[in-house]
């Protein structure tokens, strides 16, 4: 190919020059011509692409066909059951709830019932009357010991810091939770000025930059953290120890993101790289976790304090429950985060490949928190992929009390899954800190979008939970919910995950299948001192450091 542009090129300069002569307007095809021939002639000396080296000119079109592969697939080969990471017969409805358009589908399902996988809820022939005039069910978060428990909606806003969206965003997403009556997590980016102005409510979560109370050091700042919890507006607050995006993975600020506005927001050094380690400083057991929790509790006057993770090796979440039990000291509420979760920016193998799935971790800790009797104390959220009222249903039956959503919000505001979130060039004003960019969301009505989205959704809950017979989602349990598990073989919830007996790991007699995770636990370290594996001979203990 290089031959063949030189010959190219010397034919045409030979040909517009020839006519240019007798002709001089042809001369205008130089404008075209110049800066084709520039462009060849740097790809045939660049050294970085041996594309470009051998194919001059026309191998930018791989870059070409590259950045528009995504949209091409998505507006014009994408199935009503295709893309990722949400398809489109999801991202539809959330469209259609949120602008209150008509949301059913015509000519039955386009779901594949016969494989394996699917899943639905059995109804009942002593199906309920829905009463759509009924106020929305609350769901009361608050244990013994907290003195300001909260009354939540069943589905609410997950965590998404400003500086990951735009002002704007939050702005609208607060709106709406005020409007719907339902919360709205902040993200560990702490309390911006944006979260405040519409006064919906707001659950603070902390992370390991503690990030809004933090000293000069990056440690937790005890005076900081109660003159902010003290905010009418903070009804809950949040320690986040992994989310299931990138769990066990820290985060960096970068220097030239940190503007004034993010370092004021989030008590750090303009200009400066702020780095948020993988674990937290203020505390290295679940024992001094608990007492954590305990002076968070004392110094926001007694609001709910839960903590939010996502599950990695079970003994660990064992070990919380055992230090719990040990020090009488419970969180309010524990927020599980599945391995599907979603974020700006995270490295492809914690996306895909790191922390256990939503089903599976909800599954694991409603049943540790029963086997320990907690359950009866802790409320449980469950987080990701929730978009419709099925997916609720679906968490509440295997034992969440709340669930929250991101990126179903986020759809609901407008993203177009452009999947550009991480380059601060969101085409949709949402994931961006550009102010042009952000300018194109009008708050005034997106804000109604994700009240009417929220709306809409719990409503569907009510509507499958009345067609289950039931008069209450509280009633819902894993025998409600049906799964394939083979071409011939469907099995109920329950089934597949039989529950556990109330305060059977409180016991030396517990479930067998328990029986790694009791071994290897302690309240005194997060990290088995011991991992404890299953061999021909038996379970065998194998020491966690290295000799």
């Amino acid at each position: 190919m290089r031959r063949e542009f030189i010959r190219f090129c010397k034919l045409a300069w030979a040909i517009v020059v020839l006519i240019g002569l007798f002709w001089t307007p042809f001369l205008w095809l130089l404008v075209l011509l110049i800066p084709i021939t520039l462009l060849g002639l740097y790809d045939m000396k660049q050294e970085k692409h041996a594309l470009l080296r051998t194919f001059p000119v026309v191998g930018h079109g791989r870059w070409l066909m590259e950045r528009i592969r995504p949209f091409v697939r998505q507006y014009f080969f994408e199935s009503e059951t295709g893309g990722a990471p949400i398809n489109r017969m999801f991202r539809s409805v959330i469209y259609q709830r949120a602008k209150g358009q008509l949301d059913s589908i015509p000519y039955g399902t386009k779901v594949d019932t016969s494989r394996v996988g699917y899943e639905w809820i059995g109804h009942s022939i002593a199906a309920v009357h829905y009463d759509d005039t009924q106020p929305e069910p609350r769901t009361k978060v608050g244990g013994p010991d907290c003195l300001k428990p909260y009354e939540a909606s069943v589905f609410n806003i997950s965590a998404m810091s400003f500086g990951s969206l735009s002002a704007n965003a939050i702005r609208a997403l607060n709106k709406g939770a005020s409007l719907g009556g339902f919360y709205h997590n902040t993200g560990e980016g702490s309390v911006s000025p944006y979260h405040l102005e519409n006064g919906g409510d707001l659950v603070w979560q902390i992370g390991t930059g503690y990030f809004g109370c933090r000293d000069q050091d990056g440690n937790f700042a005890p005076q900081m953290f109660a003159d902010v919890a003290a905010k009418p507006a903070i009804k809950m607050i949040e320690i986040k120890l992994s989310q299931g995006a990138k769990p066990g993975h820290g985060g960096i600020l970068p220097a030239h993101k940190n503007t004034q506005e993010i370092a004021n927001i989030r008590s750090v050094e303009v200009g400066t790289r702020v780095d948020s380690p993988p674990s937290h400083s203020a505390f290295s057991t679940p024992k001094e976790m608990m007492k954590f929790i305990q002076q968070l509790r004392e110094l926001s006057g007694g609001k709910p304090i839960g903590f939010k993770l996502c599950i990695g090796r079970k003994s660990e979440f064992v070990a919380l429950c055992k230090a719990m039990v040990e020090t009488k000291i419970k969180p309010d509420f524990i927020t599980v985060d599945g391995g599907e979760g979603g974020t700006g920016a995270a490295p492809l193998e914690y996306s895909n490949s790191v922390g256990m799935p939503l089903n599976e971790a909800l599954i694991y800790v409603c049943d540790v928190l029963k086997g320990f009797d907690l359950k009866k104390d802790i409320k449980v959220i469950a987080s990701g992929k929730a978009f419709t009222g099925f997916h609720l249903v679906r968490n509440i039956a295997m034992g969440a009390d709340i669930c929250n959503s991101a990126r179903g919000m986020m759809i609901a505001l407008g993203c177009i899954q452009s999947l550009v979130c991480h380059t601060n060039e969101c085409p949709t004003g949402i994931a961006t800190q550009d102010p042009e960019l952000g300018k194109g969301l009008v708050v005034s009505d997106k804000s109604q979008r994700i009240a009417r989205y929220h709306k809409e959704t719990v409503d569907a809950v009510l509507d499958i939970v009345s067609s289950a017979g039931l008069s209450t989602h509280t009633q819902l349990n894993r025998s409600h919910i049906f799964r394939r598990i083979s071409q011939t073989q469907i099995k109920r919830y329950d089934e597949i995950y039989p529950s556990l007996t109330v305060g059977c790991l409180l016991t030396d007699k517990y479930p067998e299948q328990f029986k790694q995770e009791m071994q290897e636990s302690s309240p005194d370290t997060f990290m088995p001192q011991v991992y404890v594996v299953e061999c021909t001979g038996g379970l065998e203990e194998k020491s966690s450091v290295s000799a």
